[in-house]
């Protein structure tokens, strides 16, 4: 993963639940920004964590209305067999969303830039320690729980103070924690009756896997089995790879609902923008999470790369419309990757998931 130096006297050891969270100070966003004479960079607007010494108090006290910070892991992906290079995407992104044009079409000071989170030490310990790939596959879902309790305590925090999570980076095993910690946060601000939400998800996959240790593809199973997710609907699922078990458990259960890529694609029995329309209208009777795997896009960098997929154009209305026809809970976009473990890089990545991010906040303040 690429490394982004933090001023560690801005640093404690360990901060609350979250040890291994880095918060980013001024002169860290700054040194990611290029000035220019005559114009304003997202970079120079939005906020930091003012007391890194109370995380929730400087969340709640802030101003802003989204809270943006980087998950950048492969330990789910990992687990899940697939392909690492999820913890690459957060600095390229970074990079580029930082030198967006700040102006009438979108202003950083709606957003707080908390930091990000850094599991390299337990890649790290896996990687030598672990004698056989089964004694590694195992020892990356345990640790998939740690990653849990650390990114669901953050969105605990974030949505407590009834501010959006903004999070990328890493595998869809985040999605667990976020609909966790959401949950929890938004029923505790007095924004659920139950600590409960709904999610919709632009993915190849269904993430709905078997409860066989926590990893990227079974956060949604997690998430329905322990009582957080309420209703979950799936966009763009590719037939191909729906295992017949997980098929019939989705048709099977009425809170789950899904539209597959050919059913819009190659059958065009809806269009792209119906089948996002289906997907906000059956969960709009609470606060909705809003899922988009990069897999999902065609040619994107990511462990599952498809040559069959949607447009980047249409991953940016997808969000913008998502955005402005849901009450968001949070927004999260996983999988996606600048460098593959197995050499395949991409330079473009984190300027497209700049696009969506800023979507997002474009569409959700309409």
């Amino acid at each position: 993963m690429e490394k982004l130096e933090i001023n560690t006297t801005m640093q404690l050891p360990v901060i609350g639940e979250m040890k291994h969270f880095k918060v980013y100070s001024k002169e860290d966003v700054l040194s990611l920004t290029k000035i220019r004479r005559f114009e304003t960079k997202v970079g120079e607007r939005l906020e930091i964590l003012k007391d890194v010494t109370d995380i929730a108090d400087s969340i709640k006290s802030s101003t802003a209305k989204y809270v943006l910070f980087g998950v950048p892991e492969d330990l789910g992906v990992k687990g899940n067999l697939g392909i690492g290079g999820a913890d690459t995407l957060w600095i390229p992104f970074l990079q580029s969303f930082l030198n967006v044009q700040s102006n009438d079409f979108f202003d950083g000071n709606q957003i707080l830039l908390a930091g990000h989170f850094d599991f390299g030490d337990i890649q790290y310990l896996i990687d030598t320690t672990a004698k056989s790939e089964e004694e590694k596959i195992e020892a990356f879902r345990h640790a998939v729980i740690a990653v849990d309790d650390e990114v669901e305590h953050l969105a605990k925090i974030i949505t407590e103070a009834k501010k959006i999570p903004i999070v990328i980076g890493g595998g869809h095993n985040n999605t667990y924690p976020l609909i966790k910690g959401s949950s929890k946060g938004w029923h505790k601000a007095g924004a659920l009756p139950l600590a409960q939400i709904n999610c919709i998800n632009l993915d190849t996959h269904a993430d709905y896997r078997p409860l066989e240790g926590r990893h990227s593809g079974n956060a949604f199973r997690y998430a329905e089995e322990d009582g957080y997710l309420q209703k979950y609907c799936v966009i763009g699922l590719h037939e191909n790879y729906i295992p017949q078990n997980v098929w019939i458990d989705i048709v099977n259960n009425p809170f789950i609902d899904c539209i597959t890529y050919e059913d819009i694609f190659v059958h065009e029995k809806r269009t792209f923008m119906q089948a996002v329309s289906h997907a906000t209208g059956f969960t709009e009777d609470t606060l909705t999470g809003i899922d988009l795997d990069l897999d999902a896009i065609q040619n994107t960098l990511s462990s599952a790369m498809t040559p069959v997929g949607i447009t980047a154009t249409q991953a940016r209305q997808y969000v913008s419309f998502a955005a402005a026809d849901t009450k968001p809970a949070y927004f999260y976009i996983c999988e996606g990757a600048t460098r593959l473990n197995d050499g395949r890089t991409d330079a473009t990545s984190g300027k497209l998931i700049s696009y969506l991010v800023s979507d997002f906040i474009k569409g959700n303040s309409i």
